[in-house]
């Protein structure tokens, strides 16, 4: 499912306007990104969170050229599946 579909289903389920659905979509969509890029994690029970690693610099290589490469350190969002999520998702086996 991407964006636009997930815009349609809500708009379908709830009976808004493509546009009112747009805008709730993108709301949560603005507000989770601040959330995260201000380096505070997201927790909806019973879906999973969001959370930010921190990674430490290394030196990598370039798989190319072989040289290696300093590699600054860096943060990234990072999804952890909810309990009910991960049992549900399982049960589809």
């Amino acid at each position: 499912m991407n964006k636009s579909e997930l815009i349609e289903a809500i708009a379908q389920e709830t009976n808004l306007s493509h546009k009112d659905a747009s805008s709730i979509v993108m709301t949560i969509l603005d507000t989770m990104t601040e959330t995260l890029a201000a380096g505070e994690n997201i927790e909806i029970r019973g879906f999973g969170s969001f959370v930010i690693k921190e990674y430490e610099s290394y030196q990598g290589r370039n798989p190319k050229t072989g040289e290696v490469i300093d590699v600054p350190p860096k943060r990234l969002p990072f999804f952890k599946v909810g309990k009910e999520l991960k049992e549900r998702v399982d049960s589809l086996k």
